[in-house]
């Protein structure tokens, strides 16, 4: 039969500890609920400097400081310990790196590991905060050092498609804008604002190499972001995102479909009223009563009739695997709906011609912000969960540790 071992080996062995590290004393305190595990070094021992590694001999110790663990039962776990400092003949005297938890960090790397778990699967942050027993400021710097972790371990990974999109900050006219990987679905960077100067400092945030491999960068008309992408990627193709050019057109419809209402209801004829939705929604979701009546109107005689049919029309432009196909299209398409006498119609046509590059750009490289758009509700859920940020930072690491498939862990 082996030797039984002391509770102190019991909790090196749980920690993982190794020669010359010990476990010195232990502490629990009932009433608190809580443990404290003070940690040393063997006296004699030599420890490695944090620089190159060399053994160096101890001169002395730091003041105390605690790490927050894992629980144990139900008792808030610590680890306490005087960190040695060691002189190294090369670098000095220097604070050892202890093994239990990273540079700066309050908290084990097995605890930090554990809070990334909760904050990803819990369903709000106060939640998080009542399962971990920590206070706000102690979540968010988890947080941030997951974060900060994640983006250092990015590689100078290839990304041929980019989205730059735009979301409200807080109340008024404050915005963020975000860079975004199409193809793995992923946020990879957040600024302030949504001006020439942010979009850059956007791009900028792309190495060298990065910015050679950009084929394409999706967004909607905002000067802004088009001359951002420009400057800073001039070799990549600006591709509008066809959801935006459909929303510029139902917007003209419902516009025409106002006027028109008002003018019919002033005649008695009440066709049009509570039809809104009929014009805005798809018609491959429309439901029964849509259908029904969508039928009962006399859609050729109804100005809003031929605003509805320009729109659908313009559907198959997106459909055409050749530019050059697609600008006849385009063409054809654009002289009925300047010749439509809808003005809102016309306003549309004409600045969708004065983009034309940028649509005809999608035929060849067939992206959207759609993944864009789905991590921008995902983005609104977080800030629900948050009940709102105040501080962009704190926006942005929220978004990041959600929303950018980083390696968040320790």
């Amino acid at each position: 039969m082996s030797n039984p071992i002391t509770i102190s080996q019991h909790y090196e062995q749980l920690l993982s500890l190794v020669y010359p590290w010990i476990v010195e004393d232990i502490q629990l305190n009932v009433e608190e609920l809580s443990l404290h595990i003070y940690v040393n070094t063997l006296k004699g021992s030599k420890l490695p400097c944090p620089v190159c590694g060399q053994l160096c001999s101890k001169v002395d110790h730091r003041e105390e400081r605690k790490w927050r663990h894992l629980d144990t039962m139900q008792f808030q776990t610590f680890i306490a310990c005087s960190i040695p400092r060691i002189s190294c003949p090369e670098h000095g005297v220097k604070s050892v790196q202890v093994p239990w938890a990273g540079k700066y960090s309050r908290f084990t790397l097995l605890f930090e590991k554990f809070a990334v778990d909760v904050l990803l699967a819990a369903k709000s942050i106060k939640a998080a905060i009542d399962l971990l027993r920590l206070s706000w400021d102690q979540i968010q710097e988890i947080q941030e050092r997951a974060v900060e972790r994640g983006l250092a371990r990015r590689k100078n990974e290839t990304i041929e498609h980019i989205g730059i999109d735009e979301k409200n900050f807080l109340k008024g006219h404050s915005y963020i804008s975000s860079l975004t990987d199409l193809d793995k679905v992923r946020v990879l960077e957040v600024v302030k604002d949504r001006t020439q100067e942010s979009a850059e400092t956007l791009l900028n945030t792309l190495t060298d190499e990065q910015k050679a491999n950009v084929k394409a960068a999706a967004m909607d008309m905002w000067k802004p972001f088009m001359q951002a992408r420009e400057t800073i990627l001039p070799e990549a193709e600006t591709v509008h995102d066809k959801f935006h050019i459909s929303g510029y057109l139902t917007k003209a419809v419902d516009k025409v479909r106002s006027k028109e209402n008002k003018t019919l209801a002033a005649g008695g004829d009440s066709q049009l009223k509570n039809t809104k939705y009929l014009w805005l929604a798809n018609p491959e979701n429309w439901n029964e009563e849509y259908k029904k009546t969508f039928k009962g109107l006399v859609i050729e005689e109804l100005k809003v009739g031929k605003a509805w049919a320009l729109k659908e029309l313009f559907r198959h432009f997106w459909e055409y695997n050749y530019p050059g196909v697609a600008e006849k299209f385009f063409k054809q398409w654009y002289f009925r709906a300047t010749h439509s006498r809808l003005k809102p119609i016309i306003e549309v046509a004409k600045t969708l011609k004065r983009h034309l590059q940028g649509l005809l750009a999608y035929i060849k490289h067939k992206i959207t912000n759609a993944a864009t758009e789905g991590l921008n509700s995902k983005i609104q859920s977080i800030k629900a969960n948050a009940r709102g940020f105040r501080n962009f930072q704190h926006y942005r690491v929220a978004i990041l540790f959600h929303c950018g498939k980083l390696k968040l862990y320790p």
